[in-house]
């Protein structure tokens, strides 16, 4: 692996570390100038994760910096056409792989609904702003790492499916929710799949972005209706387990 995929795979852990240190320091922070504890509390976690989104980004991207000028200079990959196409129908296919995962987890019995969904949603809701990271920035670092670092390299020794197996695990992986990895899983698979079919990073992180985008907002739009018909789910789930 190259050592400037190491520098950005170390810029990504330090940035998902440091709200252990970040967060009381902005809530100090917003104490010191006079907000109250409870809406410290609110503020300090989207605040941080603004900041420390951003940075982290820059940072990466200025590491990458020569390696972005001389891909576009060789201009590999798909058309600008295609290109466009498959980022369009790519958003659709990462949905179905969701939907189809999350059907197959509810088989098992694992319930409906993310926790990791539901407290990006709380913390848009204290502040707004904070859907820059959940839709545009945190997609566009997770396809760098995820995608053209971590597949990208594995792709390089291995075939398509065992690269795009481990990538997605360990994607899956980093967002803490084991119960929901087949989830987390199908979606790094399909966008490995548009990565290594257009050969263009920008595919997968516009379908990233679209479909994180999506979610959040319709979950924010129709939140009440979907726990209403997550609630009914669950007990129909309980009804036939009991004749089972």
């Amino acid at each position: 692996m190259k050592r400037e995929y190491w520098l950005v795979l170390i810029v990504y852990i330090v940035m998902q570390l440091s709200s252990l240190i970040g967060v009381p320091l902005v809530l100090f922070i917003l104490k010191e100038n006079g907000k109250t504890l409870s809406i410290a509390k609110q503020l300090a976690i989207p605040y941080w994760l603004i900041i420390s989104f951003s940075l982290a980004l820059f940072i990466i991207l200025f590491i990458l910096r020569k390696e972005m000028r001389s891909t576009r200079s060789e201009r590999k990959g798909s058309s600008l056409s295609k290109s466009i196409l498959w980022a369009f129908f790519g958003v659709f296919i990462a949905l179905f792989a969701q939907t189809l995962a999350a059907n197959v987890e509810h088989l098992f019995g694992i319930q409906m609904g993310s926790e990791n969904t539901q407290h990006i949603l709380q913390i848009i809701n204290a502040y707004p702003l904070a859907i820059l990271v959940s839709s545009i920035i945190g997609p566009i670092l997770e396809e760098i790492v995820f995608r053209k670092i971590l597949f990208g390299s594995l792709y390089k020794r291995f075939n398509f499916f065992i690269s795009a197996v481990i990538s997605s695990f360990i994607f899956a992986l980093a967002h803490m929710e084991p119960k929901h990895v087949l989830i987390y899983a199908a979606m790094g698979f399909t966008f490995a799949f548009l990565y290594v079919k257009t050969k263009h990073i920008l595919v997968p992180i516009f379908a990233h972005v679209a479909m994180n985008t999506l979610v959040v907002v319709v979950q924010s739009a129709f939140r009440d209706d979907i726990e209403r018909v997550l609630r009914h789910a669950e007990t129909i789930q309980h009804f036939i387990g009991g004749f089972i």
